[in-house]
């Protein structure tokens, strides 16, 4: 996958712990990022790794680790729409409750 700077992203999935993009790194649990926040690239690092903006922190990510959100969107829809058309149609019989 390719991740340019400003691009939004996700976790692919639920880290073990984060580590923070400040001059001295350290590591975090991973409370800190829900698995479905969005995140902002800041920048791009050597070894495949990016630095992530969320919303309590910047953190050093690998990018195999990050999904962009467009891609995301883009396969939601599809599986919508693919879904909406083998949804069997609604019934049009007439129910009369009173009688």
């Amino acid at each position: 996958m390719s991740v340019s700077i400003g691009d939004q992203v996700r976790l692919v999935r639920p880290q073990t712990f984060l580590k923070t993009a400040d001059p001295m790194p350290m590591l975090r649990p991973p409370d800190l990022v829900a698995h479905d926040e969005i995140g902002r690239v800041m920048a791009l690092l050597p070894a495949e790794t990016a630095s992530v903006r969320f919303a309590r922190g910047t953190f050093l990510l690998s990018i195999e680790q990050l999904t962009l959100v467009n891609e995301d969107l883009n396969n939601a829809s599809d599986q919508d729409a693919a879904s909406d058309s083998d949804a069997p149609s609604e019934a049009r019989g007439s129910s009369d409750p009173g009688n």
